[in-house]
């Protein structure tokens, strides 16, 4: 149930104006702004006030408000208003009247204004005061403001409530499916009704393929829920990035008329987890390939139109990603619908605490106390089941949500029982990401049973959440991000489970398995390394991992000072531009040939030359504890002359031959290293470096027996330089929309056309016609040029910027370096009416 939007012409005022909440307010002078809204990005990174925590961005008090008119379509109705994602403690009123308090900031909240609603033709007004003056409330950036959008509901007296369907296939085949369909009819008004519920199924293609009545008598004050089962003939199925949607209509008839439509999009699928075998979906063994997310968008912060999310999820999709983790709190609505449209997996996490907080600035354990860093936990008990199961209400009908998740890192927080693993003691005898416990099986269960029990404890809070979960849907598994499994599965955390997930914690994924066979086990949270990998393709029992993390985020900045202002392990950066790691997993995660090319100075690289003058690893084995941080290498070839430099290429091809100005250096094989990282030592000499890949096979068919081989190649050039600013868009045209956007991207070039990287300068971008400007970034992390801006400087040699169309028109847009008086060329995109 989508509504109708109701996100233009909201009136927002940073500030705690005198009673912003009544009708007569004059709100004259506050700003225009469309939904969605995220005020903290608007400002500048901000280093004496600003908190890494949250990426040096301030928070505050704000206050929104949006007038209507009661119309002829309200009469006798109900009138409900769906708040998608309000960051957070949000005091939402209507006509004066406070109507809800909703403080957490990513579940979704639905809000009866019937009551408050003034008679037929007068004025209403809707006021929302945001309070995020605690702005270091949160381990990542979290954006401040009704950042996700707004829908209003009008449902007659007898209806199907918001979120009222749920739909589920317990039966599918090739020959045919069965699609259940549930939905919740509820009775407003004061005496009983009978209603004929119809119900249709459209296939991908618009056609009915099923149809299913049945009537049901609803008490005053009252609901019943009414189940109709649709059989499908050769089922179109969704598939992962194949995705086939069916469009589920409910009508509801009262009386010979239709009162109420309700269409939902649904997909038919079927998926099991087997703690032997691992994942199968749609009846194939398949690997889960999947990154952990958080909200934000870069330089639109937390109010991410839907084209920055696809042009990111086609990206991953391209370097092999199936799946998401919505780290550590449930996305948009929009984001699932995109999700389901682009055939991503989804588990969908809800808390990052229960009842105890984490530490903000360290990001673990709490450790200091203070008013900018109380986060949600001092909500959590009162709240946490209805934004728990009003998320699962909004998302259970979508097809790409195949785990629940109701605790992120969880045992930080009860640390009376992670002492039990030996890992803290003094006699520990390792790390806990490589070494296995030290404590027993036994050791860990007796120390757990003597440690004295609280009245919220890690287990009674598990099974509760999990409980509520269960209470909403048991078509997927409960699941939780575990930090010390060896602990969790002896306190009951993990008893009140479906599985297990693993956080960084793949040196037991053999011990899990062993003590617990019947708990399915997966990693939930993994650095983005090729052991981690190698470490589900050796294992049956293991059915993928989420990878920390797919795109760089704000917040979470805690690795380095200022200006570091985020998180910088993702496969993509800020601005969603590919990193080394990505073309390693783009190498790892698909099968067509594959190639990237880097380079390194011998002495800063993770390499010395042996005595036979080969290059191997200044750690023996290290590539087998590499964390999180990529190690430094980069994309140009300009170095000093006969300067040793490593040559390094991440590829999925059986061999790759280097060749420096088209001489060939040598040909390797990539079962020559164990760390998957081609690699030669090489004197540097100016000119073009290349590297030329080549898969192997065998064909089929009447050549059966004779290989053949593909190729790919990379190659990198010694450049001159900045002599031409080169403009690319995504797109040539966008819609007049809040979600239509047009990613700009400025790349420096030397004379003879070659991309450079290893230089940089300011540019001012120009934007003529009916576009708005809605920022610029490079994707560095630490970047903390303002986003709200035309100017920029470049990072290795490039940046981009983002307009969204306003009206209809054409967006004339270019890019200038004044310092060297260069123009670059200029790009027309068109807008036309949405």
């Amino acid at each position: 149930m989508r509504g109708l939007p109701i996100n233009d012409n909201w009136k927002f005022i940073l500030d705690e104006p005198e009673a912003p909440h009544l009708l007569t307010t004059d709100d004259s002078s506050w700003r225009t702004v469309q939904l969605p809204h995220d005020w903290s990005v608007e400002q500048p990174f901000d280093q004496e006030k600003g908190e890494a925590c949250t990426g040096y961005l301030l928070g505050g008090i704000g206050w929104y408000r949006r007038s209507f008119k009661t119309t002829e379509a309200m009469a006798g109705q109900r009138v409900f208003v769906n708040f998608d994602g309000i960051y957070n403690r949000a005091s939402i009123y209507c006509n004066g009247t406070l109507v809800r308090f909703h403080p957490y900031g990513y579940s979704p909240c639905v809000v009866d204004l019937t009551a408050a609603l003034n008679p037929l033709g007068k004025e209403n007004v809707i006021a929302v005061r945001v309070d995020h003056s605690r702005y270091a409330d949160s381990r990542w950036y979290t954006g401040s403001g009704i950042y996700r959008k707004v829908s209003m509901h009008i449902v007659p007296q007898v209806h199907i409530p918001v979120w009222g369907t749920f739909y589920t296939t317990p039966e599918v085949s090739d020959e045919s499916a069965t699609v259940r369909g549930v939905m919740t009819v509820r009775n407003d008004s004061e005496r009983d009704e009978t209603v004929e519920i119809v119900g249709r199924l459209y296939g991908p293609n618009g056609e009915q393929v099923a149809e299913q009545k049945a009537t049901c008598h609803v008490s005053k004050q009252g609901q019943v829920e009414v189940t109709l089962d649709y059989t499908v003939s050769q089922p179109e199925r969704w598939e992962i990035h194949q995705a086939k949607l069916y469009r589920a209509q409910a009508d509801v008839v009262l009386g010979c008329k239709v009162i109420q439509t309700e269409t939902d999009t649904i997909g038919i699928r079927e998926f099991r987890f087997d703690a032997d075998k691992g994942f199968f979906f749609n009846g194939r063994r398949t690997l889960i390939k999947g990154v952990c997310l958080h909200h934000d968008g870069g330089l639109v912060g937390a109010a991410v139109p839907l084209d920055v999310w696809r042009r990111r999820l086609e990206k991953l999709a391209v370097c092999g990603c199936n799946a998401i983790r919505t780290a550590h709190n449930p996305m948009s609505e929009d984001f699932m619908d995109l999700c389901d449209e682009m055939g991503f997996l989804v588990q969908v996490e809800f808390f990052d605490e229960w009842d105890h907080p984490k530490d903000k600035r360290r990001n673990g354990g709490e450790q200091s106390v203070d008013y900018l860093t109380r986060g949600h936990a001092e909500y959590f008990r009162e709240y946490a089941q209805q934004d728990l199961q009003d998320t699962m209400r909004r998302d259970r009908n979508h097809p790409c949500v195949i785990q629940w998740s109701i605790g992120n890192e969880i045992e930080w927080t009860y640390p009376k029982y992670n002492v039990a693993t030996g890992y803290f003691g003094m006699n520990a005898s390792g790390n806990y990401f490589w070494t296995l416990p030290p404590n027993s099986r036994d050791q860990i269960r007796e120390i757990i049973q003597a440690t004295p029990r609280d009245h919220y404890d890690i287990d009674k809070t598990a099974h509760q959440l999990a409980r509520w979960t269960r209470e909403m849907d048991t078509t997927r598994p409960v699941i939780a991000n575990c930090i010390l499994p060896s602990a969790s599965y002896e306190s009951g955390y993990i008893d009140a489970l479906d599985m297990a997930g693993y956080s960084y914690r793949r040196v037991i994924y053999d011990y899990g398995h062993h003590h617990y066979p019947d708990k399915p086990i997966m990693g939930t949270e993994n650095v983005a390394q090729w052991h981690e990998w190698k470490a589900v393709l050796e294992r049956e029992h293991v059915p993928g991992i989420f990878l920390w993390t797919g795109i760089d985020h704000m917040g979470e900045a805690i690795q380095k000072p200022w200006p570091r202002k985020g998180s910088n392990l993702g496969l993509l950066d800020f601005a969603a531009f590919e990193k080394p790691s990505y073309h390693m997993f783009k190498s790892l995660w698909t099968n067509e040939p594959h190639l990237h090319l880097v380079t390194q100075t011998l002495e800063q690289s993770l390499y010395v030359l042996n005595e036979d003058g080969e290059l191997v690893e200044k750690v023996e084995g290290g590539w087998q504890q590499r964390v999180w941080f990529w190690h430094d290498v980069n994309t140009h070839w300009n170095y000093s002359p006969q300067e040793l430099v490593v040559a390094e290429v991440y590829s999925n091809c059986d061999e790759v031959s280097l060749y420096l100005n088209g001489k060939l250096l040598a040909t390797r094989r990539l079962e020559e290293f164990e760390d998957r990282i081609y690699k030669w030592a090489v004197p540097y000499e100016a000119g073009e470096l290349k590297a030329v890949g080549r898969k192997l096979g065998v064909t089929e068919g009447e050549t059966h027996g004779e290989t053949h081989s593909e190729s790919v190649e990379s190659a990198l050039h010694t450049v001159g330089p900045v002599q031409h600013i080169v403009l690319e868009v995504d797109k040539a045209t966008v819609a007049a929309h809040e979600d239509s956007v047009v990613h700009v991207i400025a790349q420096l070039m030397d004379a003879a056309g070659h991309a450079i990287t290893n230089q940089n300068v300011t540019l001012d971008f120009e934007v003529d016609g009916p576009g708005r400007v809605l920022g610029v970034d490079n994707g560095s992390s630490d970047n903390v040029q303002p986003y709200q801006s035309t100017r920029l400087t470049t990072e290795a040699g490039r940046g981009m910027m983002l307009v969204q169309g306003v009206e209809a028109g054409e967006l004339v847009i270019r890019a200038t370096c004044r310092s060297m008086n260069r123009v670059s060329n200029m790009c027309k995109v068109m807008v036309h009416e949405s």
